[in-house]
């Protein structure tokens, strides 16, 4: 038997408290990028070791710097004046039974697929790279070969995710992903990718900032920038109006965009870019600083500090136990009756195999009834998922889940 508890939570439910922080960093946001990139390389790998050698060998593909570049915006359109540079790093398999793998390219063209199919204005020469993957170490390369099946644990890591997200928190979500969606963009072309949306509630007041740049080659005078911004302004008040109406939620809800904006200042005083992302001249990005792997930064939840994008996903536990978590609570929830919010805890203990964890813990705010009734039924939904952790790291491997 799987070591597994289960426990109330010693506290009110998130919806339930007066104050909720919520942040969300969009697809163009430096560290979004470099999280979205080094996961799609991890992907990427996956595919190439399974169709080679029929199984998937050791790579952390978490390390990356994305150095902002510099620009010169003007009304336009204006022009890059050095190109942005993406640092790859850590470590991989580069050979195996005597066959060589091209590591390094494969990290750099799945890099510059994914810059040319979610940026529609990062051109190519307007990025640089510099891979900077190394050999693993001997003995956490072995893991991969010690055993068939599920494998050992690489780390001795914790992990914890919780179920279901709050009104606030899918708010925020569903804000940036309408922003960065396709039929948005077809509107608003003149939008760019990096958009971060700050969420406030306070009791049933709901705040909302956005941060999205408008690009300088639709913009044409800084009253044309002013008149675009309000137009987008009212698209947003919009899609917030229907979505808390969809949602049948009574609460008093508020937007600002772009608040740095100063009338009168011309190009110093708006919030334009020649390329969408502000890793253009502004930000630079790194793996691990933006979204949780539920999608957003819950200030107000317990969260995991590991960074999960582009770690391996079978014997990782910083990246399989970030999510598993997150999903292992979200199955409670849904399958065990009158459960309001649960949070799920594991960890992991080095070299012992990833569905046997050192702690599997619940903690439960029942919306009736006692957690002592629900208990039994908590222990087998956890052992359940556990059992089957091999094919949920096979949905990693393949990009099924996303994990920023």
């Amino acid at each position: 038997m799987r070591n597994i508890t289960v426990e109330g939570f010693r506290s009110s439910s998130a919806p339930e408290q007066h104050l909720e922080i919520v942040e969300r960093k969009g697809l163009g946001h430096p560290d979004s990028i470099c999280d979205a990139i080094m996961d799609r390389i991890s992907v990427d790998l996956c595919t190439e070791y399974i169709e080679r050698f029929d199984a998937i060998l050791h790579h952390n593909i978490d390390k990356c710097l994305l150095v902002a570049g510099e620009t010169a915006g003007i009304f336009g359109g204006g022009v890059v004046v050095e190109p942005m540079l993406l640092v790859i790093g850590d470590r991989a398999t580069f050979r195996s039974e005597d066959i060589d793998i091209d590591v390094a390219n494969i990290a750099m063209d799945t890099a510059k697929r994914w810059f040319d199919e979610k940026l529609r204005f990062v051109k190519p020469d307007f990025v640089e790279y510099q891979v900077e993957l190394k050999h693993g170490s001997a003995e956490l390369t072995d893991i991969f070969r010690r055993q068939k099946g599920i494998l050992g644990s690489n780390d001795t890591s914790a992990a914890v995710g919780y179920a279901p997200l709050s009104f606030t928190e899918k708010a925020v979500l569903d804000m940036e992903k309408h922003l960065n969606s396709p039929t948005f963009k077809e509107e608003y072309p003149e939008s760019g990718e990096d958009v971060k949306v700050m969420g406030v509630r306070r009791g049933n007041k709901l705040d909302l900032t956005v941060a999205m740049p408008l690009i300088d080659s639709f913009v044409d005078s800084e009253q044309h920038y002013f008149n675009m911004k309000k137009d987008i302004f009212g698209a947003m008040n919009g899609f917030l109006t229907g979505y808390m109406e969809e949602k049948d939620v009574c609460m008093n809800a508020s937007i600002s965009f772009n608040n740095l904006d100063a009338a009168g200042r011309g190009m110093d005083g708006i919030y334009t870019s020649v390329t969408g992302t502000s890793a253009e001249d502004a930000d630079c990005g790194q793996v691990g600083r933006g979204n949780r792997v539920n999608g957003i930064i819950p200030l107000n939840r317990p969260v995991s500090s590991e960074a999960a994008a582009g770690k391996n996903p079978v014997s990782h536990v910083g990246k399989i136990y970030n999510v598993l978590s997150h999903h292992i609570a979200g199955k409670i929830v849904s399958k065990v009756p009158d459960v309001k919010e649960a949070y799920v805890w594991l960890l992991s203990d080095i070299g012992v195999p990833i569905d046997r964890p050192k702690v599997a813990a619940a903690q439960i705010i029942m919306e009736k009834g006692t957690v002592a009734s629900v208990e039994k039924e908590v222990v087998e939904v956890i052992d359940l998922e556990l059992e089957h952790i091999r094919d949920f790291c096979m949905q990693l491997a393949r990009g099924m889940i996303p994990v920023c």
